[in-house]
């Protein structure tokens, strides 16, 4: 699948500028055309957010949940809430009469398909923060938001990330050549990411990829 590029058509250059984008089906516009308010949202906490080096680099670990939870913090205070979205598939099977016999049967099947909570919802649109987890979380992610879409239940998907090549190398500026910090590819990060959106894995669901780098200052 080809990458879109609408988010330089959409996203002010000041947000633009400081974190690396990908998108499918141009998904910033969508964002845009039918969700404005979540759009504003969205450019606004981004906009807000900064790498705390103490915080983000210079503290043990890959310090996934202080950085998520202040990203995730943003959000809830522009009213976006945690949410999951469970689906019930219910199939009626109705055997019709032959000639002669009794009257027609039916079998009903219910599948459930649980999701997992998802970090942001608001109104139609999902927003997961992945920093630096395991990277079959963004397999989960992006099958999920498929789902969704496919079922209505979404517009467009957003995954906020980081870029952990240059996360890494900023990291050994810093900590030294001998950190271990950002040390581990299998991550979820831009890297991971983008193979993902590039074969199709979200199928029809416009999906929007933020990652963090170097210029989140």
């Amino acid at each position: 699948m080809d990458l879109t590029k609408s988010y330089e058509e959409v996203i002010p250059s000041a947000v633009l500028d400081r974190y690396h984008w990908r998108e499918t089906r141009n998904a910033a516009v969508i964002l845009k055309a039918t969700n404005s308010e979540q759009f504003n949202e969205l450019i606004d906490a981004l906009g807000s957010f900064a790498v705390d080096v103490d915080r983000d680099i210079k503290q043990a670990g890959g310090n996934e949940s202080k950085t998520a939870a202040t990203l995730n913090t943003m959000f809830r205070d522009r009213g976006w809430r945690v949410g999951r979205f469970d689906l019930k598939i219910i199939s009626t099977f109705k055997r019709i009469p032959y000639i002669g016999e009794a009257d027609s049967v039916a079998d009903e099947t219910i599948v459930v398909s649980p999701s997992y909570l998802i970090d942001n919802v608001s109104r139609r649109v999902v927003v997961d923060v992945e920093w630096y987890a395991k990277d079959g979380n963004l397999d989960r992610d992006i099958a999920a938001y498929r789902s969704l879409y496919e079922a209505g239940l979404i517009d467009v998907a957003c995954i906020i990330t980081m870029n952990r090549e240059e996360m890494r190398n900023w990291a050994r500026d810093i900590l030294g050549q001998d950190t271990t910090k950002f040390a581990t590819s299998t991550t979820t990060n831009l890297a991971k990411a983008v193979p993902r959106l590039e074969r199709g894995d979200g199928g029809g669901c416009p999906i929007l990829l933020i990652a963090i780098g170097r210029n989140t200052v």
